[in-house]
């Protein structure tokens, strides 16, 4: 059990009366519980004890296709026809989806409502739930339409990930294996040669990945500089899994970040910053965990061409973020397209 001070609220790590404690502070008018099907079915019981009888419980359906501005209108209706003001609460139960809608909408309706994140995902626990970044998709490109708004507090509960499949697992895994890439060296040493996930979904483990995103957001909330560095590996990630959103094989965003990292550590050996050994350990590490599941990715042409709506553009000019060395990332970095090609080339092998 922790708990982690962040940006004007607490962070609480398996602190399992807390989440009572915390609603019962807040004096909220109405509370509200935002689920999906998964969720409302597998996650809601731990909490209910916690939630006075009259709380509404809110369902929308999973998934990042449902990630959108319909979904949002149709939360804010919800919100709304259920009585909420201004002095209500939305607890968000789910994954990134959940948290990043949920909010999105809490942050927009009647210009801001309180709400709690309560990610039951290994991604969402050591990613999204942190940082305060909200939003939805527009014409499946990620997060177009969104703010930065820090929520009232984060429940973390490891128990959630241990009924996670394995594919959701090595979605988590792959924020957590950024985290060391950009900032922790030491963690990547410790973690380079295992051959599965074992160990790697236990409470000091996460804790360690919140805590570097934690002191990151802390030096810069609003992304207007270092924070950059957190987006490693989703600039080409980021592409990837927009262009395959709608396709009959969907792309998990561990996936597509994790082929984002490979592609993006060549970029930094490209250009100087990265040994031979140490890009090669960092596809062989990618390759034994998540697996060479999509040597059929789109084309070098569709993915520069969906990288132009990436938000960390300037003048149209794509900016990544890199690896000036193993624990030490980098922003605001500019390459040429066929640097791009050779970069997704090695990860096709």
């Amino acid at each position: 059990m922790a708990v982690v001070q962040s940006l004007g609220y607490k962070i609480y790590i398996n602190e399992t009366v807390a989440l009572g404690e915390v609603l019962e502070a807040m004096q909220p008018s109405k509370t509200f519980v935002l689920v999906d099907e998964h969720t409302e079915q597998n996650c809601l019981v731990y909490i209910l004890e916690h939630l006075s009888p009259e709380a509404v419980i809110l369902q929308i359906d999973s998934g990042e296709l449902h990630k959108n501005l319909d979904t949002a209108a149709f939360l804010w209706k919800s919100l709304l026809y259920h009585g909420a003001d201004r002095h209500a609460v939305l607890i968000n139960l789910g994954g990134g989806v959940i948290g990043d809608l949920g909010g999105f909408c809490a942050a927009t309706f009647m210009r801001g409502i309180r709400f709690i994140q309560i990610p039951t995902s290994l991604l969402a626990q050591v990613d999204a739930s942190v940082g305060g970044k909200l939003g939805v998709d527009l014409d499946h490109h990620k997060n177009m339409v969104g703010v930065f708004k820090q929520p009232d507090a984060v429940f973390i509960y490891t128990a959630f990930i241990k009924t996670l499949p394995y594919r959701q697992l090595q979605s988590g895994y792959a924020e957590m294996l950024k985290h060391h890439l950009i900032a922790d060296k030491e963690a990547w040493l410790a973690t380079k040669d295992m051959k599965d996930l074992t160990g790697l979904t236990e409470g000091d483990w996460i804790e360690k990945s919140i805590q570097i995103k934690n002191k990151v957001v802390g030096e810069d909330p609003e992304e207007k500089g270092r924070r950059k560095v957190l987006n490693f590996g989703h600039t080409i990630g980021h592409a990837l899994e927009s262009l395959l959103l709608s396709s009959d094989r969907p792309m998990t965003h561990g996936d597509a970040v994790a082929i984002g990292m490979v592609c993006e550590s060549h970029l930094s050996y490209q250009l100087g910053h990265l040994t031979e050994e140490e890009v090669t350990e960092i596809r062989d590490h990618v390759l034994r965990i998540f697996g060479h599941k999509y040597k059929s990715i789109p084309s070098t042409e569709k993915i520069i061409a969906a990288m132009q709506f990436d938000k960390k553009n300037s003048n149209g000019i794509i900016s990544f973020s890199l690896l000036d060395a193993i624990g030490c990332g980098s922003y605001n970095n500019t390459v040429t397209d066929q640097q791009i090609e050779k970069a997704i080339q090695w990860y096709k092998g």
